[in-house]
């Protein structure tokens, strides 16, 4: 199946970077190289522009997209969570400019036996980086009820966790759980009818909390973003899209620590921590999709982008 994968907030992201020729740019989450097209437009062949993705699809597709643009885009397949190591390798010490677009890719919902659609039966799998051993049915029918519960209430955010985990981990005594069908029709079961009504399909929260967890989303999140910030030449931007609330809190929280870092008490009539803002937050409020794009990509209703530019003291 051919990659695709339509970018959201595409100009506006690409515009709060503030491209210029012969800057370096980094594309952490590749995808199917919509935005780093973008990118490699405007620095009209001067300058680098680095794509990292754990995906090989990923990585196949757009270097394919972005082969007319040459030396000028490096790809490299790995984890943003790795972006200082990759950039210095490729010969840099700071870049101009970073994005990240959080979250599953279009092609990884739509392509069925990557096992992360709740709407088509397919092996439970969910692995971003396919090299990984461990796939959504191992951890399934090996975390035990507590941890599944925990999984499911505080990256699904679910109500019903509690519930969905003792029946998972009572059907697996039976049988394993191998199938994104088995699974959903464990959270149907697990779910009272009423609630099914409204709030979109009843296994949405479950499968998201199972790939964040399979996949360590938020823990490459949190870890990474003082660092990359830390990448930015002054003047440089990091600009992050994120598709649901977890995301969005430990962005803004970041991006926040970055901008005031002083640990004082308020008492304290001056600062005696030592600790230098590193830059600001450019957005005040996170940056939405418009009504247009909403209604031509669905998936992009739930996108916010916070964008974050790095002082040139700290």
């Amino acid at each position: 199946m051919e990659f695709q994968h339509t970018s959201v907030l595409l100009k506006e992201t690409v515009d709060s970077l503030l491209v210029r020729p012969g800057g370096v740019y980094v594309d952490g989450t590749l995808g199917g190289g919509g935005h780093s097209l973008e990118i490699a437009k405007r620095l009209q062949g001067r300058g680098t522009l680095i794509g990292i993705d754990r995906d090989e699809a990923a990585v196949l597709a757009a270097g394919a997209r972005l082969e007319p643009f040459g030396e000028t885009v490096k790809i490299v397949r790995g984890n943003y969570s790795s972006m200082p190591g990759i950039v210095q390798s490729l010969g840099f010490s700071r870049v101009d400019g970073i994005v990240l677009d959080l979250g599953v890719s279009s092609h990884q919902l739509d392509e069925a036996d990557r096992g992360f659609s709740y709407m088509q039966d397919a092996p439970l799998d969910m692995r971003m980086d396919r090299r990984e051993a461990r796939t959504a049915a191992d951890l399934v029918n090996t975390a035990s009820e507590r941890e599944l519960f925990r999984i499911i209430r505080d990256y699904g955010e679910e109500r019903f966790a509690q519930n969905i985990a003792k029946h998972i981990a009572e059907r697996r005594e039976e049988a394993p759980i191998r199938t994104t069908g088995e699974l959903v029709g464990i959270i149907r079961a697990s779910i009272p009818m009423k609630f099914q009504k409204n709030g979109g399909h009843p296994a949405k929260r479950t499968f998201q909390a199972i790939r964040i967890e399979l996949n360590g989303e938020l823990t490459a999140l949190e870890e990474s973003l003082d660092s990359m910030i830390g990448l930015l030449n002054e003047g440089g931007r990091l600009s992050v899209i994120t598709f649901h609330s977890l995301e969005d809190r430990i962005v803004k929280a970041a991006f926040r620590r970055n901008e005031n870092p002083c640990t004082c008490p308020p008492s304290f009539p001056v600062c005696v921590c030592g600790k230098k803002p590193k830059g600001h937050v450019v957005t005040k409020k996170p940056l939405l999709p418009s009504e247009k794009e909403m209604e031509e990509n669905p998936r992009a209703k739930s996108a916010k982008l916070r964008v974050f530019e790095r002082n040139g003291e700290a």
